[in-house]
């Protein structure tokens, strides 16, 4: 999701919020592309970053009251497919700020509504909710993840399958997790909340070592979480 625009560029924080806003696909809903592939061994994204307002003074949109630096702000930015983002700029007139925006903020309700994510009653839903996602990232890590005995194989495979599962599996997974706990905070215990705190700066650096191409690989998943909602 790289975007050279000087000033106007988002910084990593707001390439992460999109990418969680968006759930891997192009926010114009009419198109709704996948925007992370696989193809053969190779996995990549297609995902393009598309200025609401124009980044440039000669860009389609153009909003003069912006400054340089707010026009990268995650406010002004939504997540596309290439053609999408093509379609915006060179049709500027049947795609005003209003609409694309509005896509913007349809798209995560949209997202939410799809996984079910609400405001439970009480825990227990809440874990009973969780529990398939926790254990399928869970299952995912003991099958294909860096600690297994693949990883003395140079001829194994699971190194890429690994990856695909991350895009495709744990990455989404994550930001459902963590989408659901926030709007349940309220029935979480004071542990709890330290737990969930440790896991949300977990997610954030995974998102930057998959999404962002970080070195660093971070904070690592926090066991605790297998008991939180218990």
């Amino acid at each position: 999701m790289a975007c050279s625009r000087g000033k106007a560029s988002p910084d990593s924080h707001t390439k992460l919020r999109l990418f969680a806003d968006s759930g891997g696909f192009c926010q114009n809903p009419d198109c709704n592309e996948n925007l992370f592939l696989s193809i053969g061994d190779t996995d990549f994204h297609i995902a393009e970053m598309a200025h609401v307002f124009a980044a440039s003074d000669n860009g389609p949109r153009l909003n003069n009251k912006l400054s340089k630096e707010e026009r990268g702000d995650y406010e002004n930015l939504i997540l596309l497919c290439p053609t999408c983002h093509t379609k915006i700029d060179k049709a500027e007139n049947e795609y005003p700020n209003t609409l694309i925006l509005k896509w913007k903020t349809n798209h995560v309700n949209r997202i939410k509504d799809l996984f079910n994510i609400k405001i439970f009653n009480n825990r227990k839903e809440v874990r009973s909710f969780l529990n398939r996602f926790l254990d399928e990232n869970k299952k995912i890590f003991e099958i294909y993840g860096p600690l297994t005995d693949e990883r003395f194989n140079p001829e194994s495979n699971m190194p890429n399958l690994w990856i695909k599962k991350i895009h495709s599996t744990i990455l989404p997974n994550n930001r459902l997790i963590l989408n659901t706990v926030d709007l349940n905070y309220a029935l979480l215990n004071d542990n709890e909340r330290d737990v969930i705190e440790t896991f949300r700066q977990h997610v954030s650096d995974f998102e930057n070592k998959h999404i962002n191409n970080a070195e660093e690989n971070g904070i690592q998943f926090p066991s605790e979480m297998e008991n939180i909602f218990k």
